[in-house]
């Protein structure tokens, strides 16, 4: 396997997520409790879409076939795509999709904090934007977990759910592969498994902030950044975000 084939493969991998919880966040827009959440889910949203435009326009360029970040977000199909299972679940409650986020938030603020001194030039320079929009929404989720797990009895049972709902989906975040085996050799990216112990510590300190509690000995669901399953989700929110791509191929607004 070439390091530029390693790099192609994170680079989905990390387009493809903000891609699809982007989406998932967007679909809150007029739906959302109040309306001050409606604005903050969308433009959570926005910055997720817009990472994706980094990540997989880089992509693009590293795969070499005249292709955009448009192509690859519009045109591929269910199997194509390298997100986290945790990104393509659907939104549920309000509580489970801040509980998602917030889940979210605390990996990727560990990622990018790590591709901050990556040795790809492009790499690290995504990190730097991208790691200030996910500072913020951690802070935000962390916030809103703590306020809805410690609130009423009714919220706190809703986080609770969402919590054990959510966590069988958080391992796949730190498996590794050969293709993270390469990446850090080349100091492009970490080992996923590195990022653990310092993600369970994050999370398990707003956890008990928000008097919830982690569950034991979950089972680990696997499998999207990898290609090789998907939930039969992903099929039905990409009928949903490619359906104008797809029937009039090629347009531009």
């Amino acid at each position: 396997m070439s390091k530029q084939q390693a790099l192609l493969e994170f680079l989905l991998r990390m387009g493809d997520t903000s891609l699809i919880l982007g989406h998932r966040m967007s679909e809150w827009c007029g739906h959302a409790p109040i309306l001050e959440e409606d604005i903050a889910l969308a433009n959570t949203a926005l910055d997720l879409i817009g990472q994706t435009q980094l990540w997989l326009g880089y992509a693009a360029e590293v795969q070499g076939e005249d292709k955009t970040a448009d192509d690859l977000a519009f045109l591929r199909d269910a199997w194509d795509f390298r997100n986290l299972l945790l990104a393509e679940l659907p939104n549920g409650d309000f509580g489970r999709t801040i509980m998602r986020k917030f889940l979210f938030d605390a990996f990727q603020s560990v990622l990018l904090g790590r591709l901050l001194t990556s040795t790809d030039t492009t790499v690290r320079e995504i990190a730097e934007k991208a790691s200030k929009e996910a500072a913020y929404h951690l802070e935000r989720s962390a916030d809103t977990v703590v306020a809805l797990g410690d609130g009423t009895e009714e919220s706190h049972d809703k986080m609770q759910a969402a919590l054990d709902r959510l966590w069988p989906y958080v391992g796949e975040m730190f498996e590794s592969d050969a293709y993270d085996a390469v990446l850090v050799k080349a100091g492009i990216a970490p080992d996923p498994a590195s990022l653990r112990a310092e993600f369970d510590t994050l999370v398990t300190k707003v956890i008990r902030r928000a008097t919830l509690d982690l569950p034991e000995d979950a089972f680990s669901h696997s499998g999207g950044r990898s290609g090789r399953m998907h939930t039969e989700h992903l099929g039905h929110l990409l009928t949903q975000m490619q359906w104008l791509q797809r029937a009039y191929p090629g347009n531009r607004w």
